[in-house]
C-alpha cells in the first residue's frame, strides 16, 4: 500500500487523509479508487430549503454578534444599565465561544438534527428576551442565552454542510455560508447604528422573524440520518469532566481578555489572575483528554498530530484574528481622521464589504473545481498582507480611491481565507471526525476573533498614550488617555477641537492606526508562512458520513452523500 510521502512523490497522485482509526492510508493506486466528480450528483429541492436555512442562520447569528456596538449607547441610556454595559456585548461572545466544542460532542452522541434545532430554539428565544428587556439583568440573561444558541448555530451549520456535501464541493457551499457571516459582521455596527435611531429592540427582534423562518424550515426538510443510542449508552458518551474543565478555563482566558484595559488595568492582579488560570486550565484540558482516564474525550489529540490540520486551526485563528482586526481599526480611520458619521463610515466600508463576498465564493468554487486548495491559502494571506501594508500610509490627504482599493485588496485575501482553510483541515482527517474537527474550527475562529479585537486594541491605546506629548491641551489629553480614544473619534470629537488641537490629534491617530497595521503585517504574514506546512490531499474521496439527509421512501431522490 503507498503511503501519503510515496503519493506525493507521484506527480499523478495525491495523498488522501489518514484513516485515523485504524492507522490505514488510502491512496488513488491503493485499495479504493478515485471517485468521479462529486458535483455531477444533483440536489434536491430539499437540499436547497435546508442550505438557505442555513445561510440565514449564519448572517443572523454573525450580524447579532455586531450589531450592538454601535446601539450600546442608546441602549444604555434606555434602561439605566450602568457600569454592566460591558456585559451586553461580552455575555453573547463569552457564552457563543466556550460551548462550541462540547456542541461538536453532542452532535456526535444525538446526531445533526435536535441538536441544531434547539440551539436555534434557544437563540430566537434569547432575542425576544433581550428585545423585551427592561432591566440590566433581564437583557445581559437574554444575551447569554442569545450566546449559547449562536455557538452551537455557529458550529453545526458547517457540521450539516459538511454532511450533505462531498469533500471537494464542500468549499463552494461553506463559502457561500460563511460569507454570509462575514456580511453580518461587518454590517452589523451600521445596521445597529441605524436601527438605534428608530428602537433598539429591533436589533434583537429582528432575529425573531429571521431566526424563526429559519426554525420553521429547520423542523419541516433537515430530516437528517443518526442510528440512536440508548440513553444510556449515549449519556455515557459525554465528556462531563472535559467540558467543564475547558469551559471553565476558556471562560476565565476570555474574562482576562475582554476586561483588560476596559475594566481593570492590564497590569492588575484582576486582569493577570483569571489570565494565568485560563491558560493552566487550558493546558491541563488537553493533558486530561490525552490520558486514559478519560473514555470519549471532546477533543481527541489526534486531531492536532496531522501538520495539515493543525497548521490549519491557526490559519483559522489567524484568518478570523486579521477580519476583527480590519472591521474594528477602519472604522476610526473614517471616523476619528476624514471626521465621518458611523454610518458614513460604513458606506466607506463597502468596498470591503462588496468584494468579501464575490471573492469568497470564487474561491470555494475554484477548491471544487480543481481540488487545490492550497494556492488558496497563499493568494488570502498574501492578499492580506499587501491590503494592511497599505492601510499603513493612510492619512487625511488619502484620496478616496486609494483607500478604497486598498479596501479590496484586503476583502479578496480576507474571502479566500474564510473559503479555503476548512477543506484542508478536513482533507487530512477522516469523515468520521466531521464533528469534531468542524467544532475546533469554529472555536478557532471564535477565538481569534477576540484576539484581533483585543491586540489592536491594547496597541493603539498604548500607542495613544506614548503620543499624547504631541497634544498641546491637558484636557484633550485626558480625554483620550487610557484607552478613551477610541470612544472620542467614534463620537465625533476630533472634528469639534478647534483647527490646531485637530491637527494634533490628527498626526496622532494616524500615527497610532499606523503601529497597529504593522503589527497586522506580521499576523498576515505568519498566516502565509503557515500555508508552506499544509499538505495538499486529495479531495475526490467519496463522503463517508453517516448523518445526511434522509431519502425519500421510494428512493428516487439521491441526498448528497455520495461522490
Amino acid at each position: 500500500m503507498a503511503t501519503p510521502q510515496d503519493s506525493e512523490k507521484d506527480a499523478g497522485s495525491l495523498p488522501r487523509a489518514p484513516d485515523l482509526h485504524t492507522g490505514g492510508t488510502k491512496t488513488n493506486d491503493g485499495i479504493e479508487p478515485k471517485s468521479e466528480t462529486p458535483s455531477a450528483a444533483p440536489r434536491s429541492f430539499k437540499f436547497w430549503t435546508c442550505f438557505i436555512a442555513l445561510c440565514l442562520l449564519g448572517l443572523s447569528t454573525s450580524l447579532e454578534a455586531t450589531i450592538v456596538t454601535t446601539a450600546l449607547p442608546t441602549i444604555t441610556r434606555s434602561i439605566d444599565i450602568g457600569s454592566e454595559y460591558v456585559w451586553v456585548g461580552n455575555a453573547f461572545l463569552l457564552a457563543s465561544t466556550v460551548v462550541q466544542p462540547f456542541i461538536g460532542q453532542l452532535a456526535d452522541v444525538f446526531g445533526r438534527r435536535w441538536p441544531l434545532i434547539i440551539v436555534t430554539g434557544f437563540f430566537v428565544l434569547g432575542s425576544g428576551v433581550a428585545g423585551g428587556a427592561t432591566t440590566a439583568a433581564m437583557l445581559i440573561g437574554g444575551r447569554t442565552v442569545q450566546g449559547l444558541g449562536a455557538g452551537g448555530i455557529l458550529v453545526l451549520i458547517d457540521v450539516v454542510v459538511s454532511d450533505l456535501v462531498p469533500l471537494q464541493d464542500r468549499a463552494k457551499f461553506m463559502g457561500l455560508v460563511r460569507i454570509t457571516g462575514a456580511i453580518g459582521s461587518s454590517i452589523g455596527p451600521v445596521v445597529g447604528g441605524a436601527i438605534a435611531q428608530a428602537d433598539w429592540r429591533w436589533c434583537f427582534y429582528l432575529n425573531l422573524v429571521t431566526g424563526g423562518l429559519a426554525l420553521v424550515y429547520l423542523i419541516l426538510f433537515l430530516q437528517l440520518k443518526h442510528e440512536p443510542k440508548p440513553w444510556g449508552v449515549a449519556l455515557a458518551s459525554i465528556d462531563y469532566a472535559g467540558a467543564v474543565i475547558f469551559q471553565g478555563s476558556v471562560t476565565s482566558l476570555l474574562l482576562g481578555l475582554v476586561f483588560g484595559g476596559v475594566v481593570f488595568p492590564w497590569r492588575s492582579a484582576n486582569t493577570i489572575i483569571p489570565l494565568v488560570i485560563g491558560v493552566v486550565g487550558w493546558a491541563a484540558f488537553h493533558v486530561y483528554e490525552s490520558t486514559r482516564l478519560c473514555k470519549s474525550p471532546m477533543v481527541p489529540s489526534r486531531i492536532f498530530t496531522n501538520r495539515t490540520s493543525a497548521a490549519g486551526f491557526f490559519m483559522a485563528f489567524d484568518g478570523a484574528l486579521l477580519l476583527y482586526w480590519v472591521i474594528w481599526f477602519l472604522p476610526i480611520y473614517f471616523q476619528g481622521i476624514l471626521g465621518t458619521s458611523p454610518l458614513i463610515s460604513g458606506v466607506n466600508q463597502l468596498p470591503l464589504n462588496l468584494f468579501l463576498v464575490p471573492a469568497g465564493i470564487v474561491a470555494g468554487g475554484t477548491i471544487s473545481k480543481t481540488g487545490k486548495y492550497k494556492p488558496q491559502q497563499f493568494v488570502g494571506f498574501g492578499l492580506v498582507s499587501l491590503g494592511v501594508g497599505l492601510f499603513t500610509i493612510l492619512d487625511s490627504h488619502t484620496r478616496t480611491v486609494a483607500w478604497a482599493f486598498f479596501q479590496i485588496f484586503t476583502a479578496i485575501g480576507l474571502g479566500v481565507i474564510l473559503t479555503a482553510i476548512l477543506p484542508a483541515i478536513q482533507s487530512a482527517l477522516g469523515d468520521s471526525d466531521i464533528a469534531t474537527t468542524t467544532a475546533m474550527y469554529a472555536f478557532f475562529r471564535s477565538f481569534g476573533g477576540i484576539w484581533g479585537v483585543t491586540i489592536p486594541s491594547v496597541i493603539f491605546n498604548s500607542r495613544i498614550d506614548n503620543l499624547l506629548h504631541q497634544v498641546s491641551s491637558e484636557e484633550v489629553q485626558q480625554e483620550l488617555a487610557n484607552g478613551k480614544a477610541y470612544g472620542f473619534a467614534s463620537m465625533g470629537g476630533v472634528q469639534r477641537l478647534p483647527l490646531d488641537l485637530q491637527n494634533e490629534v490628527l498626526g496622532l491617530y494616524a500615527g497610532s492606526l499606523k503601529t497597529v497595521w504593522q503589527v497586522g503585517i506580521a499576523f498576515a504574514l505568519a498566516g502565509f508562512l503557515t500555508a508552506f506546512i499544509t499538505k495538499q490531499y486529495d479531495m475526490s474521496r467519496k463522503n463517508d458520513s453517516n448523518f445526511g439527509l434522509e431519502e425519500n421512501e421510494s428512493g428516487s431522490v439521491r441526498e448528497e452523500l455520495t461522490a
